[in-house]
């Protein structure tokens, strides 16, 4: 029986001999740092939030209050985005040894749960004020809404190159999109009062931007979700991943075969390789570990070789079904 391991860089092979050889394990980036653009989306949102929730007051508008309700709630969603960013990149210790890298994966799902919530506390009010209409002040909130756009739309700028790659980031990105969103259409809804004298443009805009936040949540939650529960990541096939394995030279069987998320950017695979011939050698595992980080991105990969002398089935865990 052989061992084979990917991991951070390098690949790790254990064969019969007792010998460890280090190789290239694919190409593996760690996650971008994010630090600076957590800190100013903090303090522009935090400023932002006050000077929205007094001029709301004083427009009487439920967007503008809505808004500055979303833009608090989004101040929560980059603070656990960034500690879960943070938490991530310490090491491992002896107790948890992947680290606290799955603490992004955790702040990507409370962020979902957020936006979640924000989506209800927006369609709520705006319900309220379309039955008991109230006077808006069309032009104070044409000018705050049209500021919420910039300061939202730069954050959101500084979030969008790592919104493909990282759950984590693609949450606060989505959180900042969102709250630009709502500004543009409180925008809307301020220039159409002004023109038509129609009050319940304020809370339709409202409602209309709840739905489009509802989607982004509900999408950036099913997600989060599947990885919370060690989920194969998405845009990752396990048959695929199954089927180049076979293809290695003399490898007639896979089973035990687990592809999961270690953190919102890092995945991991374990496999069992059935090889007749025995044991193939370092070069073989190593050159596995590196064609598996490079086609797919995972970059834990632990690859265990038998010769087949256990029957199909008997010795996986989970059962023939979810062997492979």
């Amino acid at each position: 029986m052989a061992h084979a391991h990917d991991h951070d860089g390098h690949a790790h092979d254990h064969g019969g001999g007792g010998h460890h050889r280090h190789g290239p394990g694919g190409h593996h980036h760690a996650p971008a740092s994010f630090g600076r653009a957590f800190a100013i989306g903090v303090t522009l949102n935090l400023g932002f939030v006050a000077i929205e929730a007094a001029y709301g007051f004083w427009a009487n508008s439920m967007a503008l209050l809505a808004d500055a309700g979303h833009n608090l709630a989004d101040v929560l969603g980059l603070l656990t985005a960034w500690g879960g960013a943070i938490l991530a990149k310490r090491p491992p210790s002896r107790r948890f040894s992947y680290g606290f890298r799955a603490a992004s994966i955790l702040a990507a799902l409370a962020n979902s749960v957020v936006l979640i919530i924000a989506v209800a506390f927006i369609a709520y009010h705006a319900v309220m004020r379309l039955i008991i209409p109230d006077l808006v002040e069309g032009g104070t909130v044409i000018v705050v809404a049209a500021i919420g756009i910039v300061v939202n739309g730069a954050t959101a700028v500084m979030f969008a190159r790592g919104r493909h790659g990282d759950l984590n980031i693609r949450g606060a990105y989505l959180h900042m999109l969102a709250d630009a969103l709502v500004s543009a259409g409180v925008v809307i809804a301020g220039i159409g009062i002004i023109f038509t004298g129609w009050l319940w443009i304020d809370p339709i805009a409202s409602l209309i931007v709840a739905g489009l936040i509802f989607l982004a949540g509900a999408d950036l939650m099913r997600e989060s979700v599947s990885m919370a529960l060690a989920g194969v990541p998405r845009g990752i096939d396990p048959e695929q991943v199954k089927a180049d394995l076979l293809a290695r030279p003399g490898v007639t069987r896979i089973h035990d075969l687990h592809i999961w998320p270690m953190s919102t950017t890092e995945f991991a695979l374990t496999a069992h390789l059935v090889v007749p011939s025995g044991f193939p050698g370092d070069a073989f595992l190593a050159d596995c570990a590196r064609h598996i980080a490079t086609r797919f991105g995972i970059t834990h990969c632990t690859l265990q070789i038998e010769v087949g002398q256990i029957e199909a089935g008997e010795d996986c865990a989970m059962g023939p079904d979810e062997c492979g």
